[in-house]
């Protein structure tokens, strides 16, 4: 058996449904370890601007190897994610935007609307975006994204002093 990927996740009231559905799906893998920021019941609610530095510090720091952040329609938690130097979070709505998140733009984490995809769609996307590693299915172009990565990566030193 390979070693477990651990991952964090969090959500705002607007995500939390999704979350949840997602959080149930990854506990029955037996190769992910979830570490959940909440949140934990609609009754506790957290603004987006709370929950998305839990996941991008976890990221950040090495304490999770990918993340997944759900808000209304993904994009707040989007924005505040990539405030964070080597985090690369993508706002994902289908199975392809997921999926191509990590093949083309090597995200480290993920996001995603509440208010835009259902449960099960979710899942999917999650699924999607696991099982790919950057550059798969693009052969023909891993010289180009891999140099466009090291593009991003010097913008991002220039940028975060």
């Amino acid at each position: 058996m390979s070693e477990k990927i651990t991952l964090a996740i969090a959500s705002d009231l607007s995500g939390f449904p999704l979350k949840t559905a997602i959080v149930e799906y990854l506990n029955g893998r037996d190769d992910i370890e979830v570490i959940d920021f909440g949140i934990e019941s609609p009754e506790a609610p957290k603004p987006y601007s709370i929950q998305a530095p839990k996941v991008a510090e976890a990221v950040q720091s090495g304490k999770a190897e990918k993340g997944i952040l759900i808000c209304g329609t993904g994009q707040g938690m989007a924005i505040v994610a990539n405030k964070y130097k080597g985090v690369y979070a993508c706002v994902t709505d289908s199975v392809f935007s997921g999926e191509r998140s990590k093949i083309i733009n090597n995200a480290n984490v993920i996001t995603m609307g509440g208010w835009i995809t259902a449960p099960f769609l979710g899942v999917q996307i999650v699924e999607a975006w696991l099982s790919m590693a950057f550059t798969q299915k693009m052969e023909f172009k891993r010289d180009f994204l891999t140099e466009q990565f090291g593009i991003v990566q010097g913008i991002e030193e220039e940028n975060f002093k």
